[in-house]
């Protein structure tokens, strides 16, 4: 069965990132994501929209501190 809902790790595992790096997408970016409890809980369609319309994109001051990766 495929998971609907998924947690802060299978978010950050999914994208490639850090679970702090989510968390800060949620705080800062708004990235859509429900309280269920202590637990953030985000829908897989939910997460690909946010980052397809550039809601997880880094901002150029950001950007700028953060050394490039591949």
């Amino acid at each position: 069965m495929d998971d609907r809902w998924l947690s802060v790790d299978a978010v950050a595992e999914y994208l490639g990132v850090s679970k702090d790096t989510v968390d800060t997408w949620v705080t800062a970016k708004g990235m859509p994501g429900h309280r269920v409890g202590r637990l953030w809980k985000f829908n897989r369609e939910d997460v690909d929209a946010c980052v397809r319309d550039g809601g997880a994109a880094s901002s150029s001051a950001e950007l700028s501190k953060e050394p490039h990766r591949e």
